[in-house]
């Protein structure tokens, strides 16, 4: 490729791929599940940041050993780390080692893209978790949704300063590197591509976008955890919206629907409240529990560096969509239970004027009943 073209020493590929297994993970018993090769797993900053800048709850990190995967020229390492998160997410992050002239990157990560054998291994191995950790697991199932991303940290090359050079001489390789498409050319695509900027000091640089992400520097792993939280929060909110959804399209249709009979009326009404207002609760948790599971006060370059991932994945319009479809649920629950409570006090009075009928009644049938009329 013409233009700058800068050769990495020392870089790792990690491709990450994120899936909901449940409603929540206990993390105390599931690290009693698994095998002696576990650790809880604290951020690990190479900066400074204070004490309280941590998960809350930490996760549970599980290295898992997998066959090397050949990805074109490179080739994935055998062992897999898998961090176990209380939400109820699993992360499964594969090391490629990197050597070689930057240009190439573009090709790896159209490989990269949507890889079917990874996603493939992927699912494997948290099927195999889970079958370890079942019973620390509410409601384990693995969703259809998942996330998949790529950070590559570059961590040397043989000209010091390359990647200032780089975004000065080579923008649009660095671009198709980050958007996985060696045929990217236009501009503003370009400028879009490399607009979401962090670094630290001088000698660092950190570039994220929607499928993947840069990092120029030595010691990255607590800009990659924060990276890595931001995609299972996505993940999160998509299942979560797509759960809601569901249960707006089910209960609406249960809100217009016409009782065949008292019996049908007050035993499925009843089922549906109870459903509902469970899914209000498990829903609010489980939005509150993600949204707080990473504390970055304090620390301001991993802060901005959240927000920079919180824009490029549009966390907080998913925010708003869970937090509009929960309002709405709560409507349907008020209309439904209104519903049925009128309901139920119409049956009643019904059931008083029948009484009072049948007493004015009675003591006319009674003779003729018993013949002594």
């Amino acid at each position: 490729m013409k233009g700058y073209n800068p050769v990495i020493k020392d870089g790792v590929a990690y491709v990450q791929f994120a899936y909901d297994v449940g409603l929540a993970i206990g993390l105390d018993l599931a690290e009693k599940s698994v095998n002696a090769n576990t650790e809880r797993a604290p951020i690990r900053h190479q900066r400074r940041a204070p004490k309280y800048f941590e998960f809350q709850p930490y996760p549970l990190r599980v290295t898992q050993t997998t066959a090397a995967h050949e990805i074109g020229d490179w080739k994935t390492l055998g062992s897999v780390e898998t961090m176990v998160f209380d939400f109820g997410a699993v992360s499964v992050t594969y090391q490629i080692p990197l050597v070689g002239p930057f240009a190439s990157l573009a090709r790896l990560s159209e490989l990269l893209y949507d890889n079917e054998a990874l996603l493939a291994d992927s699912r494997r191995l948290v099927e195999e978790l889970l079958k370890t950790i079942h019973p620390s697991v509410s409601r384990p199932q693995i969703s259809a949704f998942y996330e998949d991303y790529v950070v590559f940290q570059i961590r040397s090359f043989d000209d010091h300063g390359a990647h200032a050079r780089l975004l000065a001489e080579a923008p649009t390789l660095v671009a198709q590197v980050l958007r996985a498409d060696v045929d990217l050319r236009s501009e503003q695509e370009v400028q879009d591509a490399l607009s979401c900027q962090v670094s630290y000091g001088s000698d660092d640089l950190t570039l994220v976008d929607w499928v993947a992400a840069i990092v120029f520097d030595s010691a990255a792993d607590d800009t990659r955890s924060v990276l890595e939280f931001a995609t299972l929060q996505l993940l999160e909110l998509r299942h979560l919206d797509h759960q809601l959804d569901s249960a707006l399209e089910r209960y609406y249709d249960a809100l217009t629907r016409s009782p065949k009979g008292p019996v049908s009326l007050f035993t499925k009404a009843d089922d549906e409240l109870r459903e509902i207002g469970q899914l209000q609760v498990e829903s609010a948790l489980l939005f509150e529990n993600i949204n707080n599971s990473i504390k970055l006060l304090g620390d301001q370059y991993l802060a901005r560096l959240y927000q920079q991932a919180a824009r490029r994945y549009h966390l907080s319009s998913w925010d708003k969509s869970i937090q509009r479809k929960l309002k709405t649920l709560e409507s349907i629950y008020d209309k439904m239970d209104s519903a049925l409570s009128s309901a139920r006090l119409e049956f009643l009075e019904w059931i008083v004027i029948i009484l009072i009928g049948l007493e004015l009644v009675v003591p006319f049938l009674v003779p003729f009943v018993t013949g002594k009329h």
